[in-house]
C-alpha cells in the first residue's frame, strides 16, 4: 500500500486525453483493448486493463471503452496517458504571435511538441493550454522533440481545418537551419533530395529504401549551404514534404549529418539526458497566406544555433 501510494504521488497524468485512431483493416484484433496491447509495444495489457477499469479509455462520445468492447475499424479512441517520474525541461517557449486563429510559438530543444514517451504535461501544448487557458489549443504540425524553432497551434477549433490544410495541401513553406561538420569548400552549393523513406529499426528511425523508383518517392527537400568556417558549415533547408525525420535523413544522404544528431548516422546508446549539445537544428521561419484574411503572413524565430 505504501509503494502505491508513493507511485501514485509521482505519477504524472495528462489531463487531456490522447487519440488513436483504429485502422481499416483488421490484423486479428477481437477487441479494442487487443488492439491496444498490440499497438502500444511499451505499455503492457495489465496497465491497459487498469486504464479501462478505471474509466480512462473511451470513445468520442465519451462511452467507455470496457476490456470486452469490440473492435471497430476507423473509429478514434481516447485515452489518458500516465508515467512515472516525468522528465523536466529546463527551458522556455516563448509565444511569437497570437490571434483569435493561431498561435505561434518557439519550441526549445527537447521538449516535445504533444505527449509521447516519458512526457506528458512536459509538453509544448499541455504548456500552452496551462499558460492561455485554452483547453482547445491543439497543434498543427510536429517538430522532433530535439529540434528548436516554430511551431503554429490552432486556436479556434472552427477554422482549424483551413489551417490544417496549409500543411497537407503543402501551401506553407518551412525553412531550416542546421550545422555539420565539413572540411571541403561547399558554400553556397545546393541539393535538391527526392527519395523514398520508411521505417528502419528500431521502428522509431527512418532510412531511405534504395530499390526505390523515382515515381514512389515521398519525401522531397532542398538544401543549401549557405555560410561555413573552417570546420562547420550552415545549411538552410526548405522541406518540400513533412517525413518523420526528413532533414536530419536527408543530411546525412549527402554526407553531412547534423552535429549532434544522436539518431543519424548511427543511433547512439540511450543515456541520461544532459541538455548540453543539443541537435543543431532549428525551424527558423513559417511563410504563407492566411486563408482566413488572405494576408501573407511570415514568422521568424527568435533562437539561434551554435556560431
Amino acid at each position: 500500500m505504501v509503494l502505491t501510494a508513493l507511485l501514485s504521488e509521482r505519477m504524472a497524468k495528462s489531463k487531456y486525453p490522447s487519440k488513436v485512431n483504429l485502422p481499416q483493416e483488421n490484423l486479428g484484433w477481437q477487441t479494442v483493448l487487443d488492439f491496444l496491447v498490440d499497438h502500444f509495444k511499451g505499455i503492457d495489457k495489465n496497465t491497459w486493463l487498469q486504464r479501462i477499469q478505471a474509466g480512462k479509455v473511451h470513445w468520442i462520445n465519451g462511452d467507455l471503452v470496457e476490456s470486452n468492447t469490440p473492435y471497430r475499424a476507423q473509429a478514434a479512441v481516447y485515452y489518458y496517458r500516465e508515467v512515472i517520474e516525468e522528465p523536466k525541461v529546463p527551458f522556455e517557449h516563448k509565444i511569437i504571435y497570437q490571434d483569435k486563429q493561431i498561435l505561434i510559438v518557439d519550441k526549445p530543444h527537447f521538449l516535445p511538441v504533444t505527449p509521447g514517451g516519458q512526457y506528458v504535461n512536459e509538453c509544448l501544448q499541455h504548456r500552452l493550454r496551462k499558460e492561455t487557458g485554452i483547453d482547445k489549443l491543439q497543434a498543427l504540425h510536429r517538430l522532433d522533440r530535439e529540434t528548436a524553432g516554430l511551431v503554429m497551434f490552432s486556436v479556434n477549433p472552427e477554422t482549424r481545418s483551413n489551417y490544417h490544410a496549409l500543411f497537407s495541401g503543402k501551401t506553407i513553406t518551412k525553412t531550416y537551419l542546421a550545422i555539420a561538420k565539413t572540411k571541403s569548400d561547399i558554400s553556397g552549393k545546393r541539393w535538391e533530395v527526392r527519395n523514398k523513406m520508411i521505417k528502419a529499426q528500431p521502428s522509431f528511425l527512418m532510412q531511405i529504401d534504395k530499390a526505390a523508383d523515382e515515381a514512389s518517392c515521398n519525401a522531397h527537400s532542398i538544401i543549401r549551404c549557405i555560410k561555413q568556417n573552417e570546420h562547420l558549415a550552415t545549411f538552410e533547408l526548405q522541406p518540400i514534404t513533412g517525413k518523420t525525420h526528413q532533414l536530419r535523413v536527408h543530411m546525412q544522404s549527402i554526407g553531412f549529418p547534423i552535429l549532434n544528431d544522436k539518431f543519424y548516422p548511427k543511433l547512439q546508446p540511450k543515456t541520461a539526458e544532459t541538455f548540453e549539445n543539443p541537435l543543431q537544428l532549428l525551424a527558423t521561419t513559417l511563410q504563407f497566406v492566411d486563408p482566413i484574411t488572405k494576408e501573407n503572413r511570415e514568422f521568424k524565430s527568435s533562437l539561434v544555433l551554435i556560431d
